[in-house]
């Protein structure tokens, strides 16, 4: 089983990333957090990388679910969404899959919102 969802956009990297956010939140999300990979390694290590932007994900309701089931889900919470510049210049959007994530927790009550927020993301990766 994959961990992720992603597939390869035929846009620039900024236009990549607004999209992203808005599917998202066609589909419920939120954007929690906002980490630009490459300023903060430019900033910390002082070292170029590509262009690369992790977006914190929640659906409100799902989330509230997820934790009633299980407490401690939360370390795997928000939803972690990339858009990525890859080495050949293409970008692509990629999410964690929830599906593969709970599956480490053990707890058959996450399945069915495990496969809820698959499918919604993987409907925001498909209309961006």
């Amino acid at each position: 089983m994959s961990y992720h969802i992603s597939r390869t956009v035929d846009l620039d990297f900024d236009e990549a990333v607004s999209r992203m956010v808005e599917e998202l939140k066609k589909e419920g999300f939120g954007v929690l957090t906002d980490i630009d990979f490459k300023a903060v390694l430019k900033e910390k290590l002082d070292v170029d990388f590509t262009r690369y932007r992790v977006l914190g994900a929640c659906n409100p309701q799902l989330a509230y679910k997820t934790l009633k089931a299980e407490d401690r889900v939360g370390l795997l919470l928000p939803c972690n969404v990339i858009v990525r510049e890859a080495k050949d210049g293409s970008v692509e959007v990629a999410a964690i899959d929830p599906v593969s994530a709970m599956s480490v927790v053990g707890n058959e009550a996450l399945a069915e919102t495990g496969a809820l927020v698959r499918e919604k993301l993987s409907k925001a990766i498909e209309g961006v």
